[in-house]
């Protein structure tokens, strides 16, 4: 579904719109950003969680969204901060390190019965997670979600000659995890 964004944005703000033009928002946005939350936290059940948790935090400040970026770029930098809240809180729980991204993800992946991937699939989930998370979140929105160099520029506040050197060296580190492995 394709929404027309100057449009929903002043249907969002009009009291008597602002319901069905959010519904529209959800139907649009709900499965790219689904697949985007579940390459960051890997299970299916806190993949929804974040899900529900990033359009929840979009409806209490849609009045405060003024159109200055893109409607999706503004809901996947919700989706992205909820995200890393997520994962830290729960590395917290699971008395793992904030900085060991790499165990936290493998142990995520490995303990979830909604992965359908092959042995293939796994393992390039397992070489991505060794990359430091700003490459791995711009290596999953080039490499899964084919998103526009300027796109991941707007949405993660990074030029777009940084974005393109950071996704060649996870494209790198890839490469030789697979290499090593």
């Amino acid at each position: 579904m394709s929404i027309n964004e100057e449009e929903i944005i002043k249907r969002l703000h009009d009291p008597r719109e602002c319901r069905q033009a959010f519904s529209e928002v959800i139907a649009a946005y709900s499965e790219p950003l689904y697949w985007h939350i579940r390459k960051m936290v890997i299970s299916h059940d806190d993949t929804n969680d974040v899900l529900q948790n990033t359009f929840l935090k979009a409806w209490s400040n849609v009045e405060s969204f003024r159109g200055d970026s893109k409607l999706s770029s503004w809901l996947y930098k919700i989706a992205i901060n909820e995200s890393i809240t997520f994962i830290n809180r729960e590395k917290q729980r699971q008395n793992i390190s904030i900085d060991d991204d790499e165990s936290f993800i493998i142990n995520s992946l490995e303990s979830d019965d909604w992965f359908d991937g092959d042995e293939l699939q796994k393992e390039l989930q397992k070489a991505i997670a060794t990359l430091p998370e700003k490459q791995r979140m711009i290596f999953n929105m080039k490499y899964f979600d084919d998103m526009k160099y300027e796109d991941i520029s707007e949405i993660l506040g990074t030029s777009v000659g940084a974005l393109k050197a950071s996704y060649h060296h996870a494209v790198k580190k890839i490469e030789n995890f697979f290499t090593k492995n």
